[in-house]
Formats: structure tokens, C-alpha cells, sequence
């Protein structure tokens, strides 16, 4: 005997209806999980960036610190124009300096100079400590403070340049 195809209780399939449901779901969770993913990849990259201004901030004060601390120090690197001890170029922090002693050791501050996970470059803005608060250039004597070269606003709102 003939049976419609309907009637057949152990046939599978979907149904359109199904089928319409199912896709709706699936873009509704896509559309909330892509702006989220971007957040967190976004905040990933600010954290590295904290790490990595705080990495060549603490090297820096270091490296003051110890301008100040050991004398022979102070008279092979800077001149006349840098009393404050800052270091003039980043790559002195890398480089590392002779403290003058017998045995010429040599202090190193950084391995490396980190990336700049924003702008994906070694270049950082630096500042002298004889600039002026909120100053656009720097003078170029030290460098007291490095920051973001990006133009680009955070999670917070402010700019990376800012930090």
C-alpha cells in the first residue's frame, strides 16, 4: 500500500521553518560575540601597552637613580647640557653603561626595547624633563618620559599619547 511521504513517521529531515530559526540564532550570536571579540582584543592590547610604558619607566628611573648614586657613571655618560641624569637616547637603556671601574662592568636596563602594541613599532614619543606639562615637542636633552605615538582613543576614552 502507497503512503504519502508525510504520513512516514521515521522520515528525518528539517524543515524550512527550522532551518530559518536555527540561521536567525546563529547571526544573533555572531552579531553579539564579533563587537566582544574586538573589545577584548582592544583591551589585550592596552594591558601590553601599560606593561610596556612601566617596563621603559622603570629603566629610566633606574638609570637616574643610578646617575645619581654612582659618580663614575655621570662623567662617562653625560655632558654638560643633561644634569638632571636622564638618559638621552632609549638605546642607552639597552646598550647599558660602564659604572668606570677597573673591570669595566657594564649596567643594562632593558634587553629590549619593547613594542609599542598600538602602533606596532619600536618608536616612542619621548619627553624631556625640561618641557613643559602637556607640551607637543620635546627639546630633546633627556628623555624623561616615553609615551604612545598613536592618535587612537582607548576603552576609557582618553588617547594612547596621553598615557
Amino acid at each position: 500500500m502507497w503512503r504519502p511521504r508525510r504520513a512516514c513517521r521515521g522520515s528525518r529531515g528539517v524543515t524550512l521553518i527550522e532551518l530559518v530559526c536555527v540561521t536567525a540564532m546563529v547571526l544573533l550570536l555572531a552579531g553579539v560575540a564579533i563587537p566582544v571579540g574586538h573589545t577584548m582584543v582592544k583591551r589585550k592590547k592596552e594591558l601590553e601597552l601599560r606593561q610596556a610604558l612601566r617596563e621603559i619607566r622603570t629603566a629610566i628611573d633606574r638609570f637616574q637613580a643610578d646617575m645619581e648614586r654612582l659618580p663614575g657613571v655621570k662623567a662617562l655618560k653625560c655632558d654638560g647640557t643633561n644634569e638632571e641624569g636622564y638618559p638621552e637616547d632609549l638605546q642607552w637603556l639597552v646598550e647599558g653603561v660602564d659604572i668606570g671601574d677597573a673591570v669595566e662592568t657594564k649596567i643594562k636596563y632593558l634587553r629590549r626595547i619593547p613594542r609599542d602594541p598600538i602602533t606596532r613599532s619600536d618608536d616612542w614619543g619621548t619627553r624631556s624633563s625640561r618641557d613643559e606639562p602637556g607640551s607637543l615637542f620635546t627639546d630633546g636633552v633627556n628623555i624623561f618620559d616615553v609615551h604612545s605615538q598613536s592618535d587612537k582613543v582607548a576603552l576609557d576614552g582618553t588617547h594612547y599619547k596621553d598615557w
